[in-house]
């Protein structure tokens, strides 16, 4: 009987491994799913090929682990003294560097830690979480979103937050009560049939919590003014806020943060801190993980590819040769690397423009659950963003609250003040949603990821919208012996599943050139 593994070893054994490898993707024996950790390519297909990562973000770890796997021989280069990239958790006595700032030193209590670059993973990430599972890494929810939560507007509620659950529901009811009215006086005729109105405003009921006449009168579902207690102690609900009041609320897009496809429940994080991820993947991979290797130039010849980087424990200068490189360089990191790139590509890196973002982090009494919250963000003034809660170490004594998460225009005002300045901006602002409070912030930690180097911003966005863009399209293709890929080359640019989607195509792309390649060398 002739298996498929027999009729797979045949085919690789009269026609090559690329032969065999496009025959298994044929017969759905290797996977085109790139959100996925498993094998996708035949082992060995490597065999005797030399490849240079340079990067050991998310990204580069994916390729080194999956292409060592496959029998490459793996050397990666990395200028920073640790692997992850982006992917930084900040614990006591860890130094922050930034362009242009005084060095920082962490001074969290130990066991405390501070994820500065991302801090989440969406259920629905699963070529990360499935790497998670494969190198085990345990992972506990990350709360997104907590009823709970704040929401501060000085133009409503005489400046006074309000909690989610409040906005959420209160606006629910105003909007199926105007919806119910709307009903009722005819203005959707055109559009339902009797039967549907009347479904509809039956609905509009329950959705909204409203009266048997249609009305909004408040819910419970908003909160309490008096809790429901012992005996004939009856909950006094809150009394609803009105629709104009609301609207008037700047924040008021926060109670629809959860909506976002990447916001939405269930969210995870490493226990531990995010950076339990790179640990993980350097542990199990066996190759060469060159830190503080700062790549000086990128070139290559009709049959190599070369790179010159600065050894920055001895201050050697290093050539390496190999078939060839994969670059995972942020693009204005890359930008300023000696290079032969051709004329188009070194514009598509040049033209690349990346986001702003800024984070600041206290250590502090965990006085926000004392206000019902455990867990999630508050929304404050644009200017400082979100106050976000940790989601791990419930009721201990202290934990690590971030003043302000900022990103966009307003994180490029932001990034521009004093460190100093930053960092009693998103003091005041966790004052202002919890008031008395921004004196129990201690231990601050500022970091501006425009000042980061070896990344010089968080993510980027291209010109055009990513599927359009013909750099972004020029960039996901090889030139010559030169692979490029990272987040910043997937439709996921500011998420660590974007790093592993975009490694996944880039293995593929080297895999199905090499079996080529080694196909067409058989007699």
């Amino acid at each position: 009987m002739l298996t498929r593994r027999k009729f797979i070893t045949s085919i690789a054994a009269t026609g090559g491994l690329g032969v065999a490898f496009l025959s298994m993707r044929a017969l759905g024996l290797a996977s085109s799913v790139i959100a996925q950790p498993t094998p996708i390519f035949p082992p060995e297909i490597g065999k005797g090929i030399h490849v240079v990562i340079l990067g050991a973000g998310i990204a580069g770890l994916v390729m080194a682990y999956r292409l060592e796997r496959a029998g490459f021989s793996v050397t990666v280069l990395e200028a920073r003294k640790r692997t992850g990239g982006r992917n930084w958790t900040l614990r006591r006595g860890d130094k922050v560097e930034l362009n242009g700032e005084a060095e920082q030193v962490v001074q969290f209590s130990e066991g405390m830690y501070f994820n500065a670059g991302p801090a989440r993973i969406p259920s629905h990430h699963q070529g990360l979480l499935g790497y998670c599972k494969l190198l085990g890494v345990p992972l506990e929810v990350e709360v997104n979103f907590s009823n709970s939560d704040l929401l501060e507007s000085p133009h409503a509620f005489a400046g006074k937050p309000i909690q989610e659950r409040q906005a959420i529901n209160d606006f629910r009811g105003q909007i199926a009560e105007l919806l119910s009215k709307a009903t009722n006086q005819g203005a959707l005729d055109h559009e339902l049939s009797a039967d549907d109105k009347d479904r509809l405003v039956a609905f509009l009921r329950t959705y909204g919590d409203l009266t048997k006449d249609g009305l909004y009168k408040g819910s419970d579902r908003s909160g309490y003014k008096a809790p429901p207690g012992a005996f004939d102690q009856l909950g006094i609900k809150r009394d609803p806020l009105s629709l104009r009041d609301l609207l008037k609320d700047e924040a008021l897009a926060g109670m629809m943060f959860d909506d976002n496809i990447v916001m939405q429940a269930t969210m995870l994080e490493p226990v531990g801190g995010m950076d339990q991820i790179p640990h993980a993947f350097h542990k199990s991979i066996k190759s060469s993980i060159r830190l503080g290797a700062e790549v000086k130039r990128i070139g290559q010849t009709s049959n190599r590819a070369e790179v010159i980087y600065l050894d920055q424990r001895d201050g050697t200068t290093n050539r390496l040769s190999a078939d060839y490189v994969v670059c995972t360089i942020p693009l204005p990191v890359l930008a300023v690397i000696d290079n032969d790139f051709s004329a188009p590509v070194k514009q598509a890196i040049a033209d690349a423009a990346y986001d702003h973002s800024a984070k600041i982090a206290f250590e502090s009494q965990r006085f926000w659950e004392a206000e019902q919250i455990y867990g999630g963000l508050s929304f404050g003034t644009p200017a400082t963003g979100v106050v976000w809660y940790p989601s791990s170490g419930f009721q201990s004594a202290r934990g690590i609250i971030l003043g302000a998460y900022v990103s966009g225009k307003a994180a490029t005002a932001f990034e521009a003040l004093p460190i100093s300045q930053q960092i009693e901006m998103a003091r005041n602002a966790v004052d202002q949603l919890h008031p008395g409070h921004g004196i129990d912030l201690s231990r601050p930690v500022a970091v501006d990821w425009n000042k980061v180097p070896y990344s010089l911003g968080p993510w980027m966005h291209w010109q055009d919208s990513p599927t359009d863009a013909a750099a972004y399209r020029l960039l996901n293709q090889p030139e010559g012996r030169i692979y490029f890929t990272g987040a910043h080359l997937s439709q996921l640019p500011s998420w660590q599943e974007g790093a592993v989607v975009a490694a996944h195509r880039t293995i593929e792309l080297i895999a199905a050139r090499v079996g080529v390649a080694n196909s067409s060398a058989k007699p």
